[in-house]
């Protein structure tokens, strides 16, 4: 069974999208950018606040379907300077600790916030 999952108290999706899709027991988690779910509006500021704002959407949606950070098990982070990596990593360590999920680095030209330096997609397993 698949379902489309649209958690109370997140930003809103900026394009044709579900926060999150739960295929079985994974819970897919849509690539977020620092968006502020309270006004809609973005958090564009230094790598660190906008790593935090991220992750701290991508725990939101998850508790949102039943899950939490310790569930992921994998995540994609998107970053647009490759400078930024290791302050990111700082503030990852934060959400995640010891947990530390299986997770890919890619460096890429822009993302679609203009402005953001980040954008972090992630898959837990919770078995219902």
């Amino acid at each position: 069974m698949i379902e489309r999952i649209y958690p109370p108290g997140i930003a809103a999706p900026r394009g044709p999208y579900s926060p999150a899709v739960r295929a079985g027991d994974f819970i897919y988690v849509s690539g977020q950018v620092p968006v502020d779910p309270a006004t809609n509006q973005a958090v564009v500021g230094d790598i660190k606040t906008e790593t935090r704002q991220v992750l701290n959407n991508i725990r939101r949606i998850l508790e949102g379907c039943g899950a939490s950070m310790a569930d992921v098990v994998r995540c994609g982070v998107f970053l647009t300077d490759v400078k930024d990596f290791a302050a990111m990593n700082e503030v990852y360590t934060e959400f995640f600790g010891e947990i530390k999920p299986a997770r890919t680095t890619i460096s890429v030209p822009a993302l679609p916030l203009p402005g953001c330096k980040i954008e972090i997609d992630a898959v837990a397993y919770q078995p219902k």
